[in-house]
């Protein structure tokens, strides 16, 4: 045997080796960036198709083709101020009646949702997308989402209603939050509205969350 078919003897069962180090390595490296990028949601997803993680990973991959190109809508100050205002009255709301507390605060964030640039809704899309881009909050949308629904129907203690609604707060400051390309709230108008405000619409939202816990837990 020529050491020229030796070489290419070895090239080849080389070639071969790395294709099946490929094969084996490569789902457990989709299966890593696919929990890290999912956390939580990678575990719900395997858990619903009874451990079969191959299930889940395919309904995940599916998800990122669907959404994981939307790019989300910055908000307008103005329009940060609304929301903050809405969620205030949200909380005050909750001291007198619990049940439309969460109610209110279910539809608040479906429009804000659709408002930042995830699908409607009424779509039965708007939970996939947003557990693409907001996956540490999705669960909370469905557990608001739930518990209006249980509510209406007279279901649930006020103490769950209210840990959902203080855990919803998680997801509504993540929506309203500015991102680097949202404008500025600290130019023009949103500084002398914060002015006219004594401290700004901000403070008004703390005491709004602190309200809700005090005067619910007593």
């Amino acid at each position: 045997m020529t050491t020229g078919i030796i070489i290419a003897a070895i090239v080849i069962v080389l070639a071969v080796v790395a294709a099946i180090g490929f094969r084996i390595v490569r789902p457990g490296s989709r299966t890593g960036s696919l929990r890290r990028r999912f956390g939580p949601e990678y575990e719900r997803a395997v858990e619903r198709h009874n451990g079969d993680t191959a299930a889940a990973r395919e309904e995940l991959q599916e998800r990122l083709r669907r959404h994981g190109e939307i790019e989300t809508r910055p908000l307008s100050w103005q329009e940060r101020e609304r929301y903050s205002a809405e969620w205030a009255g949200v909380q005050e709301q909750f001291v007198d009646s619990p049940a439309d507390a969460v109610t209110a605060a279910g539809a608040l964030l479906d429009r804000l949702v659709h408002e930042r640039g995830y699908p409607e809704a009424e779509s039965g899309e708007q939970i996939d997308a947003l557990s693409v881009h907001q996956p540490r909050h999705v669960q909370t949308y469905r557990d608001v989402r739930s518990a209006a629904t249980r509510a209406q129907k007279g279901e649930g203690s006020t103490e769950e209603l209210r840990t959902v609604l203080v855990r919803a707060r998680g997801l509504f400051d993540e929506l309203v939050k500015p991102g680097p390309q949202d404008p500025d709230p600290h130019h023009g108008n949103a500084k002398s509205s914060a002015k006219s405000n004594g401290n700004g619409n901000g403070s008004k939202h703390r005491a709004g969350r602190l309200h809700l816990s005090s005067r619910s837990n007593s």
